[in-house]
């Protein structure tokens, strides 16, 4: 049976924090606190041509939510963070192959650390890169956009990106989360889904017109 024509998953959603007004995060946290998880990115500046916050905001944000702090590392050499991470409050924390050598270490070093381990890569990236740690982890990242800037338009060919991958997952009978993250809207979240997604990350799509709440009601009415 394909993955589009499998019983629904659960759908979890992670609104992404680089999106919300930073002078209001313990508000901006509230407002999602309906969500499933909160999407933290983190940018260093040299894996991605951009730079967005680290340690506090997350320690921050840590201690104005219960939520589950998903962080999304976009550094190189991710291993010499982790504890660092772990101990500000991450819950999870995914790493991209490109950014060390040493992929099956490091996500042994997050399970070491009592953290959910998640791995990506980035959209140019051949899928069998990840292929080797699959079995080891809790998470998979479909980057759908180049990843360090928000506001980008979902790469159509990331479809059968998560297709692919829901078959790998399911070959192993693996109960890692299949997450999508970059141009994810409540109009093209369907399709994600059928594809196999299981956690969808959303920023401006969710804290948009008319507040995060508003935003995740359209979220939750076009995945019913």
């Amino acid at each position: 049976m394909t993955a589009d024509a499998a019983a629904p998953r659960p759908v979890k959603l992670a609104p992404s924090l680089l999106a919300c007004d930073f002078s209001r995060l313990g508000d901006e946290l509230r407002a999602i606190e309906g969500a499933d998880w909160a999407h933290v990115d983190v940018m260093d500046g040299s894996f991605v041509p951009n730079i967005s916050f680290g340690l506090p905001i997350l320690a921050a944000a840590r201690r104005a939510s219960p939520l589950f702090m998903d962080v999304h590392l976009m550094v190189d050499r991710p291993e010499r963070y982790l504890r660092d991470f772990a101990d500000a409050g991450a819950d999870g924390l995914t790493v991209h192959v490109e950014a060390t050598p040493h992929i099956h270490r490091t996500v042994q070093q997050i399970r070491e650390l009592g953290k959910r381990a998640g791995v990506t890569l980035n959209p140019g990236t051949p899928l069998e890169a990840v292929r080797p740690v699959l079995a080891d982890v809790d998470l998979v990242l479909v980057m759908s956009v180049n990843p360090g800037f928000g506001g980008q338009k979902f790469i159509p060919a990331s479809l059968e990106r998560i297709r692919t991958l829901r078959r790998w997952l399911d070959e192993l009978d693996s109960p890692a989360e299949l997450q999508v993250d970059g141009g994810v809207t409540s109009q093209n979240a369907r399709a994600m889904v059928h594809a196999g997604a299981t956690c969808l990350v959303a920023g401006s799509a969710v804290y948009g017109e008319g507040g995060a709440q508003a935003g995740l009601e359209r979220f939750r009415e076009a995945l019913k």
